[in-house]
């Protein structure tokens, strides 16, 4: 009975550690449960303390327990064991199952190295390494907390999904993921350990509204490769949930997030004039991370083509530009007829600009707008900009060396101006400059005592030399470089001290010194067919021309104050006017005497038999003109005013603020003492009026000083007698112009009408709103996100607005309208009854404007006004509509000779920017053919 009931005992002993053992490797970190269902058991020292109490058994008995004599690898490794441990939370409770299982509820987040899974549901396999997660139903029946699976940088989101930790291979039901610019969604998804998922039932779409896309291609089957490309069996798309009858063998969207080259797809349409069209369609290279390269072209069904090369470059903290090089051949009518033609176009386009810090001795910069006259007339995407209709278009190359702790500069330029109106050009190339900065010669090292009256005596020098034509631009290239290019240079010296008389009197005495080297010149003889000068030989060689002048000038500067009297109040304070008045003298002798050979006198028997003489110099109409004739002893006199007016603030009881009354007020005239008639000059005035810092008025006028008297055929004919002696006043206005611009806004009406208590009422409540966004989070009355705060594709987003502080939406209207004003007032024709010329007025008026009524719709446009025939002359309006994913772009010109209209729909997305539908006309579609 004693060892019946001590086996018994032993078994029971045994038996509770065995139990206690399975406790406590069950909580173990480092021990999968999988372990102890094969029978392998991690030996530990507190685990058998229960063994050694109870049981006397000898240390040495113990000895395959000690942590030292057990080899570590002789544990197996379960296959389904993982590589890392996986940390797994809910919010609202985990239920451990025996079987093994784990049930995560309420925001159930899993992780395992870089992958982590969210959602309402999870469901965990211990023992295989599976995780299936799901969505929940709120008591309302709406779903929520879908899954969100992240591997890396990648994101999936479904609403259900299974995955293996261990193969790291899922399947995924209606699952949503963005790769690139769009959206892939599918039914049924296979996921595979490099990620690459395969699909059925599959949409792609740039409409971020998942749920019910506006527009999507429909996948029957694809291969997703995240961040490479999507490649696809049979597809179609769908618009509003209509499937059209657009459909594809296959399809291939690419994706990259790297810079890549690739294809430029062509857009396609017909003319009317040229036929149907592959435009804007090539290559493009990326060359490097520096400068890129694309190469398009054009085709046309009757024979027009054209071809095209735009690039981009730029290199921190060097320099940044783009050029374009287009060639357009364009042939309109039918080979053979009458109305037959065909033209050849090019356009050069090239825009350069240095870093500033790139080197602060040497720049280099560039502004190239050259091209044939008919180059915007024929390229249709000219006719839309507005800077393309003017008549004048301007190059320019420019590169200038400085040199330190040197006063010289060196300087290139190339200049192209050309006119489209008649198709004239002008070259200058090149126009090499010299510049020497104001030098003191004579100051001293190391002066002791006071400046001496020599030290201030300056030297500055400037040299040009100059190569220019002006010609058609057809015959450009066909032009000879001796005998059609006009060159010289010109060398200017100046000479310049400043001295103080009395304090008061600054005395500027000066000396200037010209010199110009021409290459040829031109002798004349009176042709009696003709009637008048005309060239008969052109002789090559080196001309040395130079004139002088010298002057000296007096200036000071004068101070008037007025105080109003004390019964008009005390707002305003004082009244300056600042008065400079300025008198100056110079001289120089006749350089067209006969002694420096500068002008020729040619004497000749007109057609009435009279003897007449006639004077011309043979080198004029070159680059530098010729010494001009006359001896000159000039007194120029000349005033500045200024007007000024302190009052006390509105706001600082104790500050004050002054008003401009007369910003500048300036006259000028000169008196030639060495002149025997017409010795009086026209007085030239300007005037400038600073109303605001926004709003300053110009206004300049030249005034004649001498009477006329009529001809026999009815024109005036300037006599010399002053206006003055004739009782007529000073003078009489002979020209005058002025220009001003304004933009009117939704605002300026508050600014205008009692602004200031809005204002008021405006600033507190964005400071009232400024403050409770700080201490309250942004929520869908406060009108202050567009995205969900999860950032979840599938959660509705919310509305854009703003919002004032009692909770309504405020219905803002943008909209703004500019106009700029010129007008021109001169002589025109002569009236022989009052011996005076009528004045003539021309007018310049252009504006434009935009309004968005809403948040999707914008309107602008603009238009310049011809006063002569009383119309508008040209006008540009452009009508846009954001539709979402899609865009909507309405250009025309509803009058003048380029009436045309374009009308494109497309995807906003560049990917599937060929996704669209663009219809246009021309100008020439309003010719009339007879």
């Amino acid at each position: 009975m004693f060892l019946k009931y001590n086996t018994i005992i032993i078994f029971l002993v045994a038996l509770l550690g065995a139990i206690q053992v399975h406790a406590q490797q069950s909580v173990h970190s480092g021990a999968p449960t999988q372990w102890l269902e094969k029978g392998i058991s991690l030996p530990a020292k507190d685990s058998l303390s229960l063994t050694v109490d109870s049981l006397s058994f000898s240390k040495d008995s113990l000895a395959l327990a000690k942590a030292d004599t057990l080899a570590k690898d002789s544990i197996r490794r379960s296959p389904n064991a993982l590589d890392a441990p996986v940390n797994y939370q809910a919010k609202d409770s985990m239920v451990m199952t025996a079987g093994n299982m784990a049930y995560l509820y309420g925001e159930g987040n899993v992780k395992y190295q870089q992958i982590e899974l969210q959602a309402e549901e999870i469901i965990m396999s211990l023992d295989s390494s599976l995780v299936y997660a799901q969505f929940g139903v709120d008591s309302v029946g709406q779903e929520f907390g879908y899954p969100l699976f992240k591997d890396g940088d990648q994101e999936y989101e479904a609403k259900t999904m299974r995955y293996n930790f261990k193969t790291k291979k899922g399947y995924i039901t209606d699952v949503i993921t963005q790769q690139g610019e769009g959206y892939v969604t599918a039914d049924q998804t296979k996921k595979l350990d490099n990620n690459d998922m395969f699909m059925l039932g599959g949409k792609y779409t740039t409409c971020d509204n998942h749920e019910d896309p506006h527009f999507y291609i429909q996948m029957t089957k694809a291969k997703v490769r995240p961040k490479k490309n999507i490649v696809t069996g049979p597809a179609y798309l769908v618009l509003e949930g209509v499937p059209l009858p657009l459909g594809l063998p296959f399809g291939f969207f690419p994706f990259s997030t790297t810079y890549s080259s690739g294809v430029i797809f062509p857009s396609f349409g017909e003319e009317s004039a040229r036929g149907f069209f592959l435009r804007d369609g090539g290559y493009y290279f990326a060359i490097s991370d520096y400068v890129d390269l694309a190469l398009t072209g054009e085709i046309y069904t009757k024979g027009s083509w054209g071809v095209q090369a735009r690039s981009n470059y730029k290199k921190r903290y060097k320099y940044s530009g783009n050029f374009n090089l287009a060639y357009l051949i364009t042939k309109l009518g039918d080979k053979g007829l009458p109305d037959y033609s065909k033209t050849k176009d090019f356009k050069i386009a090239w825009t350069h600009t240095q870093d500033p810090k790139a080197n602060p001795y040497r720049t280099f910069s560039a502004s190239v707008n050259f091209g044939s006259t008919s180059y915007d007339r024929n390229q249709i995407n000219s006719l839309y900009n507005p800077a393309n209709t003017n008549n004048t278009k301007a190059s320019t190359v420019n590169i200038t060396q400085r040199f330190p702790n040197f006063p010289l500069s060196l300087s290139a330029n190339m200049n192209i101006t050309q006119r489209t109106q008649d198709s004239s050009i002008n070259v200058t190339l090149p126009s090499l400059n010299i510049s020497l900065s104001r030098i003191y010669p004579f100051k001293r090292k190391n002066p002791i005592g006071g400046e001496r009256w020599y030290e201030k005596i300056s030297f500055q020098y400037t040299g040009e030399l100059r190569n220019s034509i002006d010609t058609k631009d057809s015959l450009l290239f066909k032009s000879n470089l001796i005998k059609d290019w006009k060159n010289g240079m010109n060398h200017t010296i100046s000479i310049s001290s400043t001295f103080n008389l009395f304090k008061y009197l600054n005395i500027n005495p000066s000396v200037s010194y010209r010199e110009r080297w021409l290459t040829h010149r031109v002798n004349k003889e009176y042709n009696p067919i003709e009637k008048r000068l005309m060239p008969t030989d052109t002789i090559y060689g080196f001309n040395r021309l130079y004139d002088y002048d010298a002057g000296v000038s007096l200036t000071t500067t004068l101070y008037g104050f007025y105080k109003p009297l004390p019964f008009l109040g005390d707002k305003i304070q004082m009244i300056r006017h600042r008065f400079e008045p300025s008198v100056s003298i110079s001289g120089h002798p006749d350089f067209g005497a006969p002694g420096y050979g500068y002008w020729q006198t040619v004497t000749y028997m007109d057609y009435d038999g009279e003897i007449r003489m006639e004077q011309y110099s043979p080198f004029e109409g070159q680059v530098f003109s010729p010494p001009g004739q006359g001896k000159a002893g000039a007194i120029n006199f000349s005033v500045n005013n200024n007007i000024e007016m302190k009052i006390k603030s509105d706001k600082d009881s104790t500050g004050f603020k002054k008003i401009s009354l007369i910003d500048q007020l300036s006259l000028n005239m000169s008196y030639n003492m060495a002149a025997d008639s017409f010795k009086w000059s026209d007085l030239n005035a300007s005037l400038r009026l600073k109303f605001s810092q926004q709003f300053t008025l110009n206004l300049s006028g030249v005034f004649d000083t001498y009477t006329y008297e009529a001809t026999p055929d009815g024109r005036g004919r300037r006599v010399d007698i002053p206006r003055w002696k004739a009782g007529k006043g000073i003078g009489r206005l002979r020209s005058t112009g002025t220009s001003f611009s304004y933009t009117f806004t939704q605002e300026t009406f508050k600014k205008w009408f009692g602004g200031k208590d809005e204002e008021g009422k405006d600033k507190s409540n964005t400071e009232t709103n400024t403050a409770s966004t700080e201490d309250e989070p942004l929520d869908e009355t406060s009108g202050g996100t567009t995205e969900n705060s999860s950032g979840r594709l599938r959660d509705k987003k919310q509305e854009q607005g703003e919002f004032d502080s009692d909770g309504y939406m405020v219905n803002n209207i943008p909209w703004s309208f500019s106009f700029n004003y010129g007008m021109q007032l001169g002589y025109g024709e002569f009236d022989p009854k009052k011996l005076e010329y009528r004045y003539k007025i021309t007018h310049s008026l252009g504006f434009n404007g935009n309004i968005q009524p809403t948040k999707g719709w914008r309107f602008n446009f603009n238009a310049t006004y011809d006063f002569n025939v009383h119309k508008i002359s040209y006008m540009n309006c452009a009508v846009t509509r954001d539709l979402h994913c899609w865009q909507m772009s309405c250009n025309f010109i509803p009058v003048g000779p380029y009436k045309s209209y374009s009308f494109t729909i497309a995807v906003s997305s560049s990917l599937l920017q060929d996704l669209k539908y663009d219809k246009r006309s021309t100008y020439r579609d309003n010719l009339q053919w007879y």
